[in-house]
């Protein structure tokens, strides 16, 4: 079911529409605003347009960061279950 939430990002009420629960919204909330402080500290202040972009593409890395580390993990594990397989065919 969808939901509202109100959160606070760079100072600034938002309501936002999730299905997610309170829990996560909050979770998602506070490693936004943990992002946008790194960025913030990073550049000296300024220009929260700036600050937006470095956090998105911080958070971007990491995702992408992830996604590798899943899809090796992915692919090993088919390769192990395979090996496996072939193991239990060669013993019939």
């Amino acid at each position: 079911m969808i939901a509202t939430h109100s959160i606070r990002v760079l100072g600034r009420e938002l309501q936002v529409k999730s299905t997610a629960s309170p829990e996560h919204v909050a979770q998602v909330e506070s490693l936004v605003n943990e992002k946008l402080a790194e960025a913030n500290a990073a550049t000296n202040g300024g220009d929260s347009q700036i600050v937006s972009i470095l956090a998105m593409l911080n958070i971007a890395e990491a995702y992408l960061a992830l996604k590798g580390e899943c899809e090796t993990e992915r692919r090993t594990n088919r390769e192990r279950l395979s090996g496996l397989l072939d193991r239990l065919d060669w013993q019939k």
